[in-house]
């Protein structure tokens, strides 16, 4: 006999779980901070978009090079002035004043993020804003304590950063750069990518509710032009870039000799590496969150499956049963999973790097989820049957893409995974402790993930070999790429 509900299965489809567009009060204009105050920029206004469905969202003010001027010189007075002058503890308190406000408005900055980025609003909301707001706590922390940095009694800052950040995480790359800038004592002129600049607008609203004096932090707004403008200007004692690895050359070969201090974190196309002892539904899930988080908008993400080849059959197929059950969408509701493109331009350099996979051989397998009529969206894909030679393995996508690769001893995989220009980040997964230790030292990357992926931590340090440019980020080594000891000041 068959009942009812055997003869029609249940459907477990999410309802609509949409955030409120409303609560990022997003405004019809925004203006650049310079010091203490949002004026109008030289530049010619310019409009940011919502990726999730290409509508406009507001008119920004651009910059112009006497924009850059005023603000490095705000800055610099700032320094001299105000931020020199206070006392370490002084410092920690406006950290720890923006941090508690950056808690406070988180919901307001996530739905800003995810509107202005096209990120889904789940990771804006758990991953981007707590992680920003804790990189303010745990540098306030570190403002009265910097004897023991390891730079000796009296370390000194360097004076006026100059920073420039990219699109993919515009509110956390700020947090990582100004607020461990801020605790040493330095001033800051940062610039956000042309297409996300709205929450580090919102950020500039904090800074000025915190009282923090004129000019100790500077938000430029504008493209390119403006970054070359502010990393060039003579007034900045210490570049700081993340972004492209071609941008990166340029900018390390401007500034060679000039003695100012620099720290690039560029590209790059991270192996993730299973061994057949591994927990394989765990590494599923790991190589999902390596490649599909931030829908691989990630310079550390983990692009390239190197998985032993006893097993490759069963990772793949557990692979693409569970990528097809992420869901892909508008990036504002909470149950989506990847949400959209930032732009029109990597859009299509994504599609015309997938499409040379094809091109070269390589065996293509896409989510057949579901794509909304507007906006810009790629979904997941997968090559398998991939060698070291193709482009999809060794250029870095910046996208959804996944290429799988396999090998068969440990030598093999260290071999394959340290074959590229690339050296920024990496994965293993084995349930042997010793050929983990024996795996991250064998592998040249700045960071190697143990069973896990794509974790980020205040306190640890996070930077890159080779193509992947130089210098830390976070923790000590990120604290004393801001300082100096006492001898060279």
């Amino acid at each position: 006999m068959t009942t009812a509900s055997a003869a029609q299965p249940l459907q477990w489809d999410y309802a609509p779980a949409p955030e409120s567009a409303a609560i990022g009060r997003i405004k019809p204009r925004y203006q650049p901070y310079i010091n203490g105050h949002f004026v109008d920029g030289g530049g010619v206004d310019d409009v940011t978009i919502n990726p999730g469905t290409e509508e406009a969202l507001a008119t920004v003010s651009q910059c112009d090079d006497a924009n850059v001027d005023a603000a490095v010189k705000a800055a610099r007075t700032g320094y001299d002035k105000y931020w020199s002058k206070l006392s370490g503890a002084e410092r920690g308190k406006y950290l720890f004043r923006i941090a508690r406000a950056i808690a406070e408005r988180s919901r307001e900055l996530a739905v800003v993020e995810t509107l202005d980025n096209g990120k889904p609003i789940k990771e804006s909301r758990d991953v981007d804003v707590p992680t920003a707001a804790a990189h303010f706590f745990y540098h306030a922390g570190w403002a009265d304590k910097l004897q023991h940095a390891g730079l000796g009694a009296h370390p000194q800052p360097l004076g006026v950063a100059g920073q420039v950040i990219p699109w993919n995480f515009p509110l956390l790359m700020a947090a990582w750069k100004i607020a461990p800038a801020l605790a040493a004592g330095n001033t800051v002129v940062i610039k956000p990518a042309e297409t996300t600049p709205l929450s580090l607008l919102v950020l500039a609203e904090i800074f000025a509710e915190a009282d923090l004096p004129p000019g100790v932090v500077n938000i430029l707004t504008g493209a390119g032009d403006v970054g070359s403008a502010l990393v060039n200007h003579p007034g900045v004692d210490k570049v700081a870039f993340t972004g492209s690895t071609n941008v990166g050359k340029k900018i390390q070969a401007s500034l060679a000799g000039t003695g100012r201090k620099l720290t690039l974190e560029l590209g790059g196309k991270a192996a993730n590496i299973v061994f057949d002892d591994a927990p394989i539904d765990q590494a599923v899930e790991g190589i999902v969150n390596g490649i599909f988080f931030n829908q691989g908008h990630v310079c550390c993400a983990g692009s390239r499956l190197l998985v032993q080849e006893s097993i490759a059959e069963e990772v793949l197929a557990k692979l693409k049963d569970r990528i097809g059950t992420l869901r892909l969408g508008n990036p504002m509701d909470k149950n989506t999973d990847i949400g959209a493109i930032n732009s029109a331009a990597q859009l299509a350099r994504i599609t015309a790097l997938a499409d040379t996979g094809e091109g070269e051989g390589a065996t293509r397998w896409t989510s057949s989820c579901a794509i909304p009529d507007r906006g810009f969206y790629f979904p997941p894909t997968i090559f398998s049957n991939v060698s070291q030679s193709m482009r999809i393995s060794r250029e870095e996508i910046f996208g959804p893409v996944l290429s799988v690769l396999t090998f068969r001893t440990p030598d093999e995989a260290i071999a394959k995974a340290n074959n590229t220009p690339y050296g920024l980040s990496a994965g293993v997964w084995t349930e042997k402790g010793s050929r983990i230790l024996g795996m991250a030292g064998a592998l040249k990357a700045g960071v190697v993930w143990a069973n896990t992926f794509n974790r980020f931590d205040p306190t640890a340090a996070f930077g890159g070999y080779k193509e992947s440019g130089f210098g830390r980020e976070g923790g000590l080594s990120g604290l004393a790429a801001y300082l100096r000891p006492e001898l060279e000041a």
